[in-house]
């Protein structure tokens, strides 16, 4: 199949682990073009790259509850491998390294790396939940106060949240959203998890949540 050369990537490379609206995939996609694709031109790429799992977005995590606030109904922009990013985008190790790969017209927090990384452990995290029989969602509040990575819902109401870190070192200031989320859940958040890039896993004496690896993350 031929690709319209007006047509945007959907979604945007760039886009990985965001919740970017379509008018801003647009923009970083098509940038310096005169003649934009609306969006019914889009639409079938969209539904023809998630119909062959090559396009993976992960739904938001919207309990039956609602004492968490008005919660953000936009699912996270994810593709089948990190790797067809950076495929896509030119980049190798070097170029992440350096923190290429950002687009202005993506908004997102901290380097694609972190993005990148994100969105391997949305893989992997995913693989898992299947095998469980759990489902897994993102949370985010609509004023942005707070979000975290990742809920995983299994079988007797049993819930885990993960935030994720590109880092080996975690502090106080990366489990604040976890903390709020055990705050308002209480004994229904079976338990937290910062998933880094380090060596050692541990779980912190002063809150309880757990520090893994992505290498040694498991079921």
């Amino acid at each position: 199949m031929r690709r319209d050369s007006r047509c945007p990537d959907t979604p945007s490379s760039s886009s990985i682990a965001t919740t970017a609206s379509w008018e801003s995939l647009r923009e970083a996609a098509t940038s310096g073009h005169g003649d934009k694709p609306a969006r019914s031109t889009t639409t079938p790429w969209t539904d023809a790259l998630e119909r062959t799992w090559i396009s993976d977005p992960l739904e938001p995590w919207l309990p039956g509850f609602n004492h968490l606030g008005r919660l953000a109904t936009s699912a996270k922009h994810h593709l089948a491998d990190p790797a067809l990013a950076c495929a896509l985008l030119s980049l190798d190790e070097h170029d992440l390294i350096a923190g290429k790969g950002a687009t202005p017209a993506v908004p997102r927090d901290g380097v694609f790396l972190g993005a990148l990384f994100e969105s391997l452990v949305a893989l992997t995290l995913r693989v898992f939940a299947q095998a469980a029989e759990a489902t897994i969602g993102h949370l985010r509040r609509r004023n942005g106060d707070h979000e975290v990575d990742f809920v995983l819902s299994g079988h007797g109401g049993r819930r885990v949240a993960v935030e994720v870190k590109l880092s080996a070192l975690v502090e106080d200031h990366d489990v604040r959203h976890l903390l709020w989320l055990k705050g308002e859940l209480g004994d229904e958040l079976t338990d937290m998890v910062v998933v880094t890039t380090g060596r050692h896993a541990y779980r912190r004496q002063q809150d309880g949540v757990a520090v893994v690896p992505l290498a040694l993350l498991g079921p």
